[in-house]
């Protein structure tokens, strides 16, 4: 398993839509490994190959440490509830600023794990505002443009401030 540099905004590859997964096998493995390795350097509770330049449909999620890793291939949402709640997200590509972003509460995906198999998951709290977060990466979304052009501008310059400073 080995750590992969980790894009950062505005990077064009967090803005493009990610491929469908198609072969099954070993690279497979090892590229969901890796971005497991990675999400855990960064630190984070979850990641998509698209993170570190590949637009494959892959997201790893590991929401506690004291639980398995979760892996999803070519992940869709079936449905959404009318409910929303708003939560803090940020990205590890975009590292030190966070903003609140509304999310339905209950989602359903249908997804494959990493052999192929076609699964089904309800999904609620964090681990249905995760998957959405990472869902959307994957739909070329990345999460800051879920928030107005006001917050989003600020938020910019915010994140453009501390990589000066950190330089």
């Amino acid at each position: 398993m080995t750590v992969r540099p980790i894009l950062k905004y505005p990077h064009p590859a967090l803005r493009s839509s990610a491929e469908p997964v198609t072969e099954f096998g070993d690279d497979l493995r090892l590229l969901a490994d890796d971005l497991l390795e990675t999400m855990r350097a960064a630190p984070g509770i979850g990641i998509t190959a698209p993170h570190i330049g590949v637009l494959k449909r892959i997201v790893v999620l590991e929401l506690d440490r004291g639980q398995p890793a979760r892996f999803y291939v070519n992940p869709e949402i079936e449905w959404f509830s009318a409910d929303t709640v708003r939560q803090e997200e940020g990205s590890v590509s975009m590292p030190g600023v966070s903003d609140e972003i509304e999310r339905a509460v209950n989602i359903r995906i249908r997804y494959q794990d990493v052999a192929g198999v076609s699964q089904s998951e309800e999904a609620t709290g964090l681990l249905s505002i995760c998957l959405q977060h990472e869902i959307d990466q994957l739909d070329g979304v990345f999460w800051i443009y879920r928030l107005s052009k006001l917050k989003r501008d600020r938020l910019i310059k915010r994140y453009e401030k501390l990589q000066r400073s950190q330089r």
